[in-house]
Formats: C-alpha cells, sequence, structure tokens
C-alpha cells in the first residue's frame, strides 16, 4: 500500500467534510488549557454535542483559575450531557489543583507528564500534544484503530498497540494530521458497520480487512433484499432520545429494530419516536411497573401480526416480550430477566426462559422460522466477559444460567455473532459505576439467536461497539430473503 498517497487524498476529503471538534477548537485558540479540556469533554461524545459544550464552557472559563472557582455541581451543569459528564465534572474540578502541585501551574507538553492529569489518557495526551504545542504524536482513537488496520498498513488488536506499531511505520511527517484526517474520514465514509466502499477515494489501495459491506465494484454495489435487524438495550427510551438515538436511526436506517429498557409507560412515548411512525410500524410492550423494563420493536415491514405474548400470563406483566410475525419468519425482541437482585428473581429469569424456548419451539413447528434478538442477560461462555473466573458466581454467568444457553443450541438455534466472529474482547455491555467501556471490561450478553435452517438468510453479524449512548450497544445481523 502506498502510504504517502493514501494520506494525500484523505487530506484532500478531510477540507471537503465536517471538520471534528477538537480540530475547530484549535482553529477557534492557541490556548493550551482550552486545548487541553476541549479533548477531555470529547472523550465518547459526539462533535455536535462537543461544539455545543466547549462554547457554553468557555464563555465561563477562561483559565484554570476560573474552573478552581466552580463547584462539581456547577461544572456538571455546564457541561451536560457530554458522554459521562459526572467523571468529567470531577476530572475538571481536580485539574487546576494537579497543575499547580505537578507543573506550577503550566500544562505540560510531554506524554507521560499530560497523562499524570485526572481525566488523560494516552489519546487525549497526544492529541493535546499534537495540537497545542505542534509537537510530534501519534493519537490513536478507535476510528485510527480500525481503518488503520482495516487498510492493512498494521494488524494489532488494540489502541495501544496501534499506537506503538504507527510509531514505528508512519511517516514522522504525517504524524500531527493522520488522527484528523482518519476521524473526518471514519465519521464520514469509513464507518464501523456497511463502510461506504462504493464511494470510497482510496478503495484501490486498500486491504479492507474484515469489511462485511456486500459492495464490490465488479458487481456495482447489488445488494437485492439485503436487511438489517438491530437490538438496541437503550436503558430508558426518554433518556437516550435527548442523545442519539434518532441520529442513530437516521444514520444506520435498520429495517427492524428491537429496542429493551424503554422505562416508560403508554402517554409517555417522546415526540420524536411518534414521528418515527412515518418510515416505521411501532409497537410497545409496556411494564406494569412505572420507569422498569420495557420493549419496543420497530418494523419497516407492517408485520402480518403482532403480540406480547408467551403463552403464560405469569411472564407478560414486565413488559419484556415484542414479538412480530412476517412471511418467512416470526421476529422476537426480548428483554430477558436480570437474576441477580435474589434466589427468587434468579428462578423467575429460569422459569422465563424455559416458557420462552417452549413457546418458540410450538411457533417453530408451523414451518415459519424464528428470529430472538435483545438482551438475554447471560453471557454463553468465556470468551464472552473479560474476568470469567471473578464473575463465575454471579448472577449472569452462573453455570445454570449457560445451561440454558446451551439447552438453547442444542435445540437447534445458532449464535449469530459467534458464527462469524470468533475473536475475544467483542462485548455488548459494560458497567456504568466502573467506567468499565473506557477499559473494555465488558460483557458480551445481547445476541440474534436464529434457528439454524434460517442461517443461509443470514449474510453477516456485528457489535456496533463505537455507538454511545447507554451502558449496552447495538447488535445486529443483515439478511437477504
Amino acid at each position: 500500500m502506498n502510504i504517502e498517497k493514501v494520506y494525500r487524498i484523505l487530506g484532500e476529503h478531510f477540507k471537503k467534510v465536517t471538520t471534528p471538534i477538537i480540530d475547530l477548537v484549535k482553529a477557534q485558540t492557541e490556548d493550551p488549557f482550552k486545548i487541553l479540556v476541549g479533548t477531555i469533554l470529547s472523550a465518547r461524545t459526539k462533535d455536535e454535542v462537543t461544539a455545543e459544550v466547549v462554547q457554553r464552557l468557555f464563555s465561563q472559563v477562561d483559565n484554570a483559575k476560573d474552573l478552581e472557582k466552580l463547584s462539581v455541581a456547577e461544572i456538571e451543569k455546564l457541561i451536560f450531557p457530554v458522554g459521562f459528564f459526572r467523571n468529567k465534572a470531577k476530572y475538571l474540578k481536580e485539574l487546576p489543583e494537579a497543575l499547580d502541585r505537578l507543573f506550577a501551574g503550566i500544562i505540560p507538553d510531554e506524554i507521560d507528564d499530560l497523562i499524570k492529569l485526572p481525566g488523560v489518557g494516552r489519546k487525549t495526551a497526544n492529541l493535546v500534544r499534537t495540537l497545542a504545542f505542534e509537537k510530534p504524536a501519534m493519537c490513536v482513537d478507535i476510528h485510527v484503530h480500525r481503518i488503520s488496520n482495516r487498510l492493512g498498513y498494521i494488524k494489532t488488536k488494540t489502541p495501544y498497540e496501534s499506537e506503538m506499531a504507527l510509531r514505528e511505520k508512519l511517516p514522522l511527517e504525517f504524524w500531527a494530521n493522520y488522527n484528523s484526517y482518519l476521524v473526518a474520514f471514519g465519521q464520514s465514509l469509513c464507518k464501523p458497520i456497511n463502510p461506504h466502499c462504493d464511494i470510497c477515494p482510496i478503495y484501490d489501495e486498500c486491504q479492507r480487512v474484515d469489511v462485511k459491506t456486500k459492495f464490490n465494484k465488479d458487481n456495482n454495489n447489488k445488494r437485492n433484499n439485503t436487511m438489517k435487524i438491530i437490538s438496541w438495550n437503550v436503558n430508558g427510551l426518554r433518556a437516550i432520545v435527548k442523545k442519539n438515538f434518532i441520529s442513530f436511526i437516521n444514520e444506520y436506517k435498520p429495517d427492524f429494530l428491537g429496542i429493551q429498557e424503554t422505562k416508560m409507560q403508554e402517554g409517555q412515548v417522546p415526540d420524536a419516536v411518534t414521528a418515527l411512525s412515518s418510515d416505521y410500524h411501532i409497537f410497545y410492550d409496556y411494564a406494569e411497573k412505572k420507569g422498569y423494563s420495557g420493549t419496543a420493536l420497530f418494523s419497516k415491514i407492517q408485520p402480518l401480526s403482532f403480540s406480547n405474548s408467551i403463552n403464560n400470563s405469569k411472564y407478560e406483566t414486565e413488559g419484556r416480550i415484542s414479538c412480530a410475525e412476517y412471511e418467512k419468519f416470526y421476529l422476537f425482541n426480548v428483554y430477558f430477566p436480570n437474576g441477580g437482585m435474589s434466589d427468587e428473581r434468579l428462578q423467575y429469569k429460569l422459569e422465563f426462559y424455559d416458557q420462552f424456548l417452549d413457546h418458540i419451539e410450538s411457533l417453530r413447528k408451523t414451518g415459519k422460522h424464528i428470529v430472538v434478538i435483545g438482551d438475554y442477560n447471560t453471557a454463553h461462555k468465556e470468551i464472552d466477559l473479560a474476568r470469567p473466573k471473578e464473575n463465575e458466581k454471579i448472577s449472569g454467568f452462573l453455570p445454570i444460567e449457560r445451561q440454558w444457553l446451551d439447552k438453547l443450541v442444542e435445540h437447534g438455534y445458532v449464535d449469530t455473532f459467534r458464527h462469524f466472529n470468533k475473536e475475544p474482547e467483542q462485548y455488548s455491555w459494560w458497567d456504568y459505576k466502573t467506567r468499565a467501556r473506557e477499559r473494555n471490561v465488558g460483557w458480551r450478553i445481547d445476541y440474534v439467536f436464529v434457528d439454524k435452517e434460517f442461517m443461509p438468510y443470514v449474510k453477516d453479524a456485528f457489535i456496533m461497539n463505537e455507538v454511545e449512548g447507554s451502558d449496552h450497544c447495538p447488535v445486529g445481523v443483515e439478511i437477504q430473503l
């Protein structure tokens, strides 16, 4: 691959698309303090959100002394709704004291010094060194890691490994802009799911490692009847609508979308979601308990029928089931119970599992296929969570829970993601309290299972771990009927 050619073309593309927010901050100020703060705020946050927050914060905060005068609560109010705003507010509150104590109030320009500051990791440190001080640094975020590997330029498993590999291989003169170019490219064209290979300016230079797009220049991107089915535990529909739910739908355009933990009752559906009815048939299952559980199913195709039942009323009061019937298959969107609260809830979960399996087996006998998406609340194998040994006595990874997933497989159902992907460190849920997502200490508990006879229709399965907004990320499949 000709990296010089790729770099030049990506630089030209960069000029045509929306500039990443931190580059805009750099363009507006030469102040290392503001560049540092803006970079901290931008982590795991959409650029449009960061842009609004940075403007609001810097209207009141011009330097570290101004920041020091604010309480954590005041900072939280100013920086909401950036991702992890409460943690970032604490970091910003601690920043002035750390700067005074460690560096006499001066923003340092060395990586090893910058990472001593609260809320600053290697990515942030490298970016600040490049933007604020115009010194060589290799900033690697998830876009740089993914695209560099997709190009075939490097072969690494983590952003840290990518940073080290690029330091060794990438010409020094490309370091300063490499992150900006690839972030802009990743946000606009080279997306994690279904990258726009059909209009990619570096298609001929790219090896497309692990790319699942069906585009091929030889067949002019013919993808007849291909549809996306996506599942996402949104951890509160009303909350995520204020973040990225609508933009997610507009960007990925799922044909079928099942969401779990809507946490709302009838009459509480946000207007922005109701407006989606122009494109989707939308069905809800509300829990009797307020602010609890709940599912919803969005379908571009009008189903033949819809049901919230698995033929046992004991399991139909918590809003856990949305089932749509189509010509060839039943699509179940399910929020399976969590067994961690008590022995009684664990037993309820296990009984729900068995009742559900009995129900789908009865429907399977009709000759239609079964597709089950949702939050299963159990990691199946050791590969499906970061710390299996420490959690083997915790609900969600108990042998008796995992045995039910074994039973599901024994009955002829296929874990679609594992059919296509055998790699470790592929998770769909991370604990908020411990900031586990930042360290990728996660669990894979969100699945798409289908009956084995349906597998010829399944063309791909994926985990969208770059999509934020919840403690879960979306998962899904592409099917071609």
